[in-house]
């Protein structure tokens, strides 16, 4: 038996969704934009039965490359995590096999109103850490509150019509100004303010549910780990006499 498949292998093997994420994804690019990429695989379920266990993510191998195993995905994505949500929602998908499709046609399971605390918590604490910075005299990170200010767009959008929708539409403008550095901090964060403000008044009335479908996903992720378990393990060798 061999000692297993290494991270990249996993990647390059059992990968069942990726897209690109990132400033294309949200229609911010430009000419100087990365292009980040992110991805679920299935590992193989006679990985599980051995000592040393799946890696629960993957950098790489790409540069701006980030995977994460089935599971832990669907783990983030029921606690409403933004960054993981928001991979489900992509316009930029890459690959996706039938085991990605059922994934991606559970995106309305993982949606509820906690994104209300996911997203806004998230985007408070790091606007709380630039203030900090910019009182310590550091430089100002444009493209970090030009993301904040998304965020918070898409999470009040999202409770306001209970649909994810990554592209910033007629917001770019002004969201690049915010990159670029020509909108003073003062005026971010009172944006911000206003923002998480109107997505709170949004939950009240939001056409999400207050939490998400745990069991339907659960019952996905046992159905596939089970079909995976009637596939033979894939780096398993046999040993030599035995073969036929």
């Amino acid at each position: 038996m061999r000692s297993g498949p290494g991270p990249e292998d996993l990647v390059r093997d059992h990968t069942v969704y990726s897209c690109v994420m990132g400033s294309r994804a949200f229609g911010l690019a430009t000419e100087d934009s990365d292009t980040d990429r992110r991805g679920v695989f299935l590992a193989p379920a006679p990985l599980f039965w051995r000592f040393e266990k799946p890696p629960t993510h993957v950098d790489g191998p790409l540069p701006e490359q980030f995977s994460w195993e089935l599971e832990r995905f669907c783990e983030l994505a029921l606690r409403a995590n933004p960054t993981v949500l928001e991979c489900l929602h992509s316009p930029l998908v890459e690959r996706v096999d039938a085991t990605g499709r059922e994934l991606l046609s559970l995106r309305d399971a993982f949606l509820s109103r906690e994104v209300l605390r996911t997203f806004v918590r998230y985007a408070e604490g790091q606007a709380k850490k630039h203030a900090a910075d910019l009182r310590a005299e550091r430089p100002p990170r444009g493209k970090q509150v030009m993301h904040l200010l998304r965020l918070l767009l898409s999470c009040r959008d999202l409770l306001r019509t209970g649909e994810l929708v990554l592209d910033v539409g007629d917001a770019r403008e002004r969201l690049l100004a915010v990159r670029r550095g020509e909108v003073p901090w003062e005026h971010c964060e009172t944006w911000m303010t206003r923002l998480a403000d109107e997505a709170t008044a949004a939950a009240a009335r939001s056409p999400l549910p207050p939490a998400p479908d745990r069991a339907r996903v659960e019952d996905f992720l046992i159905r596939t780990r089970r079909a995976s378990a009637r596939q033979p393990d894939p780096y398993d060798e046999v040993p030599q006499g035995l073969a036929h």
